[in-house]
């Protein structure tokens, strides 16, 4: 059984809509991001990642160690089109999987940048 972590940082962290996709996965507990992201809002439906050279932000969420037939099998399947799987770098310069915005999708009408409001968490207090 090869374990890997999973950063999530929207719906799938604790109490959002893809959070049960995780059941078997272990919660390492609230990770941050290095600050080398931009932060997505698509559709107020769901956030990305983006890696950016400058000007970007650290992004908080939690960790997961979770089994690969997991992702393959319940998270990754659930993802939206705009999201791919990929390595970011962590605050403490770790890495871990995470999803991020395909590059494709960063320029739709539908993509708001909310890197300064600290998060989807945060972000979604907003429109409230």
């Amino acid at each position: 059984m090869a374990l890997v972590t999973m950063f999530v940082n929207g719906q799938a962290m604790s109490g959002g809509t893809l959070n049960d996709a995780l059941h078997r996965a272990r919660l390492l507990g609230p990770a941050v991001t290095a600050p080398r992201y931009q932060f997505f809002s698509v559709r107020d439906e769901f956030p990305g990642l983006h890696p950016v050279s400058a000007g970007g932000h650290a992004v908080p969420g939690e960790l997961y160690e979770v089994e690969y037939d997991v992702l393959r099998e319940e998270l990754l399947p659930r993802e939206p089109e705009e999201l791919e799987l990929g390595v970011i770098e962590l605050a403490d310069g770790g890495g871990s999987l995470s999803m991020r915005m395909r590059r494709e999708a960063l320029d739709r009408s539908d993509v708001t940048d909310i890197s300064e409001l600290g998060g989807w968490l945060a972000y979604r207090a907003t429109l409230r």
